[in-house]
Formats: structure tokens, C-alpha cells, sequence
């Protein structure tokens, strides 16, 4: 069957917005949006993940030390690895695990 949903493009900047987009045994894709000046508190991730910027610019911190990333850039982290992000400016990104 054929799907086509705009729940990213209708996710709204309201703080940190959470929404699954996918999830399968072997994939799961979390869209996430963040106000400008939010933060997705630290936490880990159950298996290894990446992160690709939709639109906006974000910190990355993990192992104490901060990535910028921009909009259309892929970063790749561990799992189990403490990181949080901070929006330097209203922020989508794409988390697929």
C-alpha cells in the first residue's frame, strides 16, 4: 500500500516535537523539530544512529564536544553514547536508528 503524509512539514517549532515516523524490527525513523534556543536533553540511543538536518542548524554535543550542523548534513553517532542537540535556529532534523 502507498503512503504520502506531510507530518514532518506539519510538525510544528513548539519547544522539541517528537513524532515516529517508521518503525519496523529492523528501522525506526524519528522526526524531530526544535524551537530555536531548545534543547533535546542528553540521552542515548539504543543502537548506532544518524542524524540528517532537514532545515535549520543544530549543536551536537557528544563526548564533550560540539558539532554545528547544518541543513541537508548527515552525522553518525554510536549507540549508548551520552549527546543532547540545541537549536541555534528553528530546527527539523531526521534520527534513523
Amino acid at each position: 500500500m502507498y503512503n504520502i503524509s506531510s507530518q514532518i512539514t506539519d510538525q510544528r517549532f513548539d519547544n522539541l516535537q517528537i513524532q515516529k515516523i517508521v518503525k519496523t524490527n529492523a528501522l525506526e525513523i524519528l522526526s524531530i523539530s526544535l524551537e530555536k534556543g531548545a534543547t533535546f536533553p542528553e540521552h542515548t540511543s539504543p543502537s548506532d544512529a544518524q542524524l540528517i538536518v532537514l532545515e535549520g542548524a543544530v549543536i551536537f554535543n557528544i563526548n564533550q564536544e560540539e558539532y554545528v550542523l547544518l541543513k541537508h548534513q548527515l552525522f553518525c553517532f554510536p549507540k549508548e553514547t551520552p549527546h543532547w542537540v540545541k537549536a541555534n535556529e528553528n530546527s527539523k532534523f531526521l534520527i534513523i536508528r
